[in-house]
């Protein structure tokens, strides 16, 4: 198999972990130095260094905050080191019970099997929206 293929499949099974709820399949993905970066205008948005940090400020906020958060990558292109998935959020804001769809770009790197770069691209405006 390929490296692209490799690296590909490994981000699937990132999503596939994320959206069975397997949040410690999630943060085995990622390296010890990883640089996490959430879109600012998105909740908790900013950039975070480590496993333990992502998940303390993205995925328990996000399970905390969300109603029926899903993340639907439906394409997904990998180069070198680097994967980059286009798809959709949606999600129900707990505190005011309202639904947003938006669409997203996400680009990882990783180096030996291992996520070492997450940053997040999306509209934010969408995310307020239902914030607000």
């Amino acid at each position: 198999m390929s490296e692209n293929l490799t690296e590909q499949s490994a981000i699937r099974q990132i999503y596939t972990a994320f959206e069975g709820g397997d949040v410690p399949a999630v943060i085995g993905a990622l390296a010890p130095e990883v640089l996490w970066t959430e879109a600012e205008g998105f909740p908790h948005g900013g950039t975070y260094t480590g496993p333990d940090a992502v998940l303390h400020n993205v995925l328990m906020p996000l399970a905390a905050e969300w109603e029926r958060f899903t993340v639907l990558p439906q394409e997904f292109v990998a180069e070198a080191g680097t994967v980059i998935v286009l798809g959709d959020y949606r999600g129900t804001w707990k505190a005011t019970g309202k639904s947003f769809s938006a669409p997203f770009v996400h680009v990882w790197k990783l180096r030996d099997g291992k996520v070492t770069m997450f940053r997040q691209h999306t509209d934010t405006a969408m995310v307020q929206q239902a914030m607000h």
